[in-house]
Order: C-alpha cells, then structure tokens, then sequence
C-alpha cells in the first residue's frame, strides 16, 4: 500500500477578509474531494485573509496511480485563477 500526501501553500486572490478566503478555499476543497476522491484539509495559516495551507492524501496500491492522482490535483489548483501555488511538498509512505 503506498500513501501520497502533499502539502501547499497557496496565496488567494480574489479574498480580502478571512469570509472570502472560506469561500474560495472550501469550493476548492469540494471539488477537489469529489473529483479525484481524496482527503483534502486546510491545515494552516487559518487567521491570514489570503494566504493558506492545503494538505491531501490518497491511497492506492501502486506508485504509478498516487503519482498520477498527486498531479492531478496540482494540475487542478493551477487552473484555478483566483488561486496561485506558492509551495508544494509531496510525501509517500
């Protein structure tokens, strides 16, 4: 069994009160869970209005289908516009 976790430290756009950061962090979080099937949690910085840490998880038996759904999770937050990646830190156990 391989375990992937990645962690990331994004910077939001478009949110200029802790509300906005929320708004757009939880729509992320929503679609990224039910799209790709994974546990997703913001895990840090909960008291700056526009920046965040994300952190998610997947499981799978081999190394080729967590790599895959990793990078398509990444894929996914760069396409979002009022989300910029700042950092990331993959993992696998």
């Amino acid at each position: 069994m391989i375990v992937g976790c990645c962690e990331i430290e994004i910077y939001i756009y478009e949110a200029y009160s802790l509300k906005d950061k929320r708004m757009v962090i939880k729509s992320a979080l929503e679609k990224m869970r039910n799209r790709f099937n994974i546990s997703i949690s913001e895990v840090g910085d909960n008291d700056l209005w526009n920046k965040a840490y994300i952190s998610f998880c997947t499981v799978s038996n081999e190394q080729k289908k967590v790599n895959k759904t990793i990078q398509e999770c990444l894929k996914f937050l760069e396409m979002n516009d009022r989300i910029e990646i700042i950092n990331s830190v993959i993992n696998y156990y």
